[in-house]
C-alpha cells in the first residue's frame, strides 16, 4: 500500500476503469508473489519444518547495569544473545500462521546494549521538533510529477493514507476496501482536514513517513532501532513467549494491548477501552518498562524488508551480531515498492485478519507512506568509558 501507487490510482475512484486497473495491479502482484515463493518453496519447506529451526534458546542478557544514567523517557536495554523470530501461533489458526511466515526460521542473534524510548513518540514531542526546526513532513508536501511518473496532475495533492471502515461486512481479500488516500491528512490532521490532535498531546504521532521519523531521531540525538534491537527490547529478557506480556493473550480476562475487537474491518467494539488509537502507556509495560510494544500503532525500524532475510541469517549459521537487515528491499507482493520493516502491530490487529501482535512477527511499509496507525520510537547508543565493556551472561 504505497503512497506512490495511491497517487497513480486515484484518477477515478468510483468508475469501472479504476477498478479494472486496480484489479490488474493485484493480479500482477499475486503472480509475482506466486513465482517468488515457488522459487523458494523447497528451501522454505526445509527451514520451516525443521524442529531445530522452531526452537527458542535461552536469552543471555549482558552483565552489569547501565553504564550511564538513562536519558529522560528512555529505558536501558542490556543487550545480549537471544532467539529471534516467531514460532507457530498458540491457536495455530490460518491468520496467525500467515503472520509468522516471514518471521522464520528462529535464529540466534546478539545485540549490544542501548537505550530505547519507553513509549512511542507523542504528538507533543513531535510538535516540539517541528517548532524547533520548521520541518515539513512528507504528507504535508505537494507531490512532484517527476517523483510520480504517469500520475494525473489532479492526483498530485498532499495527503496520506487513512483507515476508512466500510459500513457493512466485506470479504478480506482486498485492503482497498478499508484504506483510502485522503487529501490533507497528515500528523496534525490524522484522519483528514476535519480532524485534529487538540487534547491528544499524549497520543502517538502518526502519519509519519520513514524520513520523517529519521529526521526527528536525528534532531533528538537518537536513531531508529534495528529490527533485532526492537525485538530484543520487546521480549524483555524472556525467551519464546508469544506475547510481549507472556503466554496468554488475555491473562485472567485482562486486555493487555490496544487491538481490534468486533468484526473486522467494519465494527470495532472497543472492548479493550478504545475504538481506534489510544494515548500511550495505557496498558502494562513489559519487563524492561516499555509500553505499547504490541498494538496501538506500528513502529518503524531501520531494516529494509525482505521476506527471506531470516533464511539468509539462518543459512549463515552461528550467531548474527548486531544485524542491520538486508542491503536492499524486496516485497514479492509489490516488487516496485521500497519497504522498511514495521514492528508491533496496531489497533487494527485481530485474529480475523492481522495477528501481528504476536511477538516476533513482522510488518512492512513503503518508505514514503504514513498511515493513521503507524508511529515510531527511538533508540540511543551507549558510549562506554575507556577500557569498559559489557559481556554476555551465562545461560
Amino acid at each position: 500500500m504505497g503512497r506512490r501507487n495511491q497517487h497513480r490510482e486515484r484518477s477515478s475512484l468510483a468508475g469501472p476503469p479504476w477498478r479494472r486497473w486496480i484489479y490488474g495491479i493485484i493480479a500482477i502482484a499475486a503472480i509475482s508473489a506466486l513465482l517468488y515463493w515457488s522459487r523458494r518453496s523447497s528451501t522454505e519447506a526445509d527451514l520451516h519444518v525443521s524442529p531445530a529451526a522452531q526452537t527458542f534458546g535461552p536469552t543471555k542478557e549482558n552483565y552489569g547495569q547501565a553504564p550511564t544514567p538513562a536519558p529522560e523517557g528512555m529505558a536501558w536495554i542490556p543487550g545480549g544473545e537471544f532467539s529471534m523470530g516467531a514460532n507457530d501461533p498458540p491457536d495455530m489458526d490460518d491468520v496467525g500462521m500467515k503472520a509468522a511466515r516471514d518471521a522464520r526460521p528462529i535464529h540466534r542473534v546478539y545485540v549490544d546494549g542501548f537505550y530505547i524510548d519507553k513509549t512511542d513518540v507523542t504528538n507533543a514531542q513531535f510538535a516540539e521538533f517541528v517548532q524547533a526546526t520548521h520541518y515539513v513532513t512528507v504528507a504535508e508536501r505537494q507531490p512532484q510529477a517527476a517523483d510520480f511518473p504517469g500520475a494525473p496532475p489532479e492526483n498530485l495533492v498532499a495527503g496520506s493514507v487513512v483507515f476508512a471502515p466500510p459500513v457493512h461486512p466485506v470479504p478480506l481479500n482486498n485492503y482497498l476496501q478499508w484504506w483510502t488516500y485522503v487529501k490533507g491528512a497528515n500528523w496534525r490532521h490524522p484522519l483528514g482536514p476535519q480532524s485534529d490532535i487538540k487534547g491528544k498531546e499524549n497520543y502517538p504521532v502518526v502519519q509519519v513517513a520513514y524520513e520523517d521519523a529519521q529526521a526527528f531521531a536525528k534532531w533528538a540525538g537518537k536513531r531508529l532501532p534495528t529490527e533485532a534491537e526492537w525485538e530484543f527490547a520487546a521480549r524483555g529478557g524472556q525467551a519464546g513467549r508469544p506475547f510481549v506480556w507472556g503466554d496468554d493473550f488475555r491473562p485472567h480476562g485482562k486486555w493487555m494491548a490496544n487491538t481490534f475487537q468486533g468484526h473486522f474491518p467494519d465494527t470495532d467494539s472497543g472492548n479493550d477501552g478504545y475504538v481506534g488509537i489510544a494515548p500511550v502507556a495505557q496498558f502494562p509495560p513489559n519487563p524492561y518498562g516499555l509500553y505499547d510494544m504490541a498494538g496501538n500503532v506500528w513502529q518503524w525500524t531501520s531494516d529494509w524488508y525482505r521476506p527471506d532475510y531470516y533464511q539468509e541469517l539462518a543459512a549463515a549459521g552461528g550467531v548474527a551480531r548486531n544485524p542491520r537487515g538486508p542491503d536492499s528491499p524486496f516485497d514479492p507482493s509489490e516488487p516496485g515498492e521500497r519497504k522498511k520493516v514495521h514492528r508491533g502491530g496496531s489497533f487494527l490487529c485481530t485474529d480475523q485478519y492481522c495477528s501481528r501482535y504476536i511477538l516476533g512477527t513482522r510488518g512492512k511499509g513503503e518508505v514514503s507512506t504514513g498511515t493513521n496507525h503507524l508511529g515510531f520510537r527511538c533508540v540511543k547508543d551507549v558510549t562506554l568509558p575507556a577500557n569498559a565493556s559489557l559481556s554476555a551472561s551465562e545461560p
